[in-house]
């Protein structure tokens, strides 16, 4: 049996480039090569997209872009050609047609439904949730909107748009009135915990407003919830199951970019030191939450869970981090799959829901 041709796209036009190269590496060195071809699509941080032949060892470290065999290539919209438009140096362009692609994207313009918007343009299947939903969990306040109406509990919230800038006085005196010190303040799109800051006072409410309008147009100011952070991998389309529950014990004040990727003092616990009935509670609401929203394939739900036992959803993410530390793949694996198999499972619920949705 021939193998199918998966592309993996890597990097991006994003705050989160470099974590995507990281958990391109991981995905490329899992996906089980007896199954499976392999191509490398990376994106650089102008938006170039080349076609790379060398290892991942190349591809975390950033050399991967300055590679003399790199093909210059883009995906082609067209249905037809089901793949890559690839030009080399001779001028010579030729179709490098793909069975299925695997976004190593996080962040804008990889997760927020942009790029998978393309994959539909062209009709090839691909990992991961659709466009639709992808856009709804990387908008906070579009994911508060829709979880809130599901009736599943998120943090209270205020949103300000940079157009709205004039009058950031008028709204931080709204949002010490409804939300009280601290708040978090976050881009409403963004990932990684990228420009998150919890604010203590109203010096910091501003600051931290300036900061975040630095990585989106729109930010979303939350309620601080005392709890402890948790997540759950969901994976599967229309049957979706959860794993355990994986608690988190961060180096930092909130588990941030530094805490996530850069310290060696966060602690993680799979599974979370919690009773099987909280367990199987968050499990139950992450579910309920993927469905709600929409997703399929894959998603990360986060959680606080609160001394009194309540349970609030922070937030969805429909691309998490396939780092070698990542909560995602250290889920799966306590679930009793392998990397590949995770890998395999991915790229099989991808065809399958392209296949169901051309029935």
């Amino acid at each position: 049996m021939s193998k199918k041709r998966v592309a993996v796209v890597f990097g991006g036009v994003s705050s989160e480039h470099d974590i995507s190269l990281m958990s391109a590496k991981h995905i490329i060195d899992s996906i089980p090569k007896d199954k499976y071809e392999v191509v490398q699509i990376g994106i650089t941080k102008n938006g170039r997209w080349l076609r790379f032949f060398g290892n991942t060892e190349m591809i975390v470290n950033g050399r991967w872009e300055w590679e003399r065999d790199n093909v210059p290539c883009v995906l082609s919209p067209d249905a037809i050609d089901k793949g890559f438009i690839c030009f080399d140096t001779d001028k010579n362009v030729t179709i490098l047609k793909v069975d299925c692609i695997f976004p190593a994207l996080h962040g804008k313009n990889g997760e927020d439904g942009t790029i998978q918007g393309l994959f539909e343009l062209a009709q090839i299947p691909y990992v991961g949730c659709d466009l639709i939903s992808s856009a709804n969990c990387m908008d906070k306040q579009l994911t508060h909107i829709i979880l809130d109406n599901a009736g599943i509990h998120t943090a209270k919230y205020l949103t300000i748009n940079i157009f709205d800038k004039d009058s950031i006085d008028d709204f931080c005196t709204k949002a010490i009135g409804t939300l009280g010190f601290p708040m978090f303040v976050k881009p409403a799109n963004s990932g990684s915990s990228v420009g998150v800051t919890k604010a203590h006072n109203l010096s910091e409410l501003k600051d931290a407003i300036k900061l975040a309008f630095a990585y989106d147009k729109k930010v979303v100011v939350e309620q601080m919830i005392e709890g402890i952070e948790c997540e759950c991998a969901v994976m599967g389309n229309n049957e979706p199951f959860a794993s355990t529950i994986g608690e988190i014990e961060p180096a930092n004040e909130i588990y941030d970019f530094e805490a996530k990727y850069q310290s060696k003092e966060s602690n993680l616990y799979i599974p979370a030191r919690f009773s099987e009935n909280i367990i199987d509670q968050i499990r139950a609401t992450a579910i309920k939450a993927y469905k709600a929203i929409g997703c399929k394939g894959l998603a990360r739900v986060d959680f606080f869970l609160c001394p009194d036992d309540n349970i609030y959803l922070n937030e969805i993410n429909t691309l998490p981090g396939f780092t070698h530390i990542s909560m995602y793949p250290k889920l799966m694996e306590h679930y009793g799959m392998t990397q590949s198999e995770i890998m395999d499972k991915l790229i099989n619920l991808a065809i399958e829901r392209a296949e169901q949705s051309h029935d």
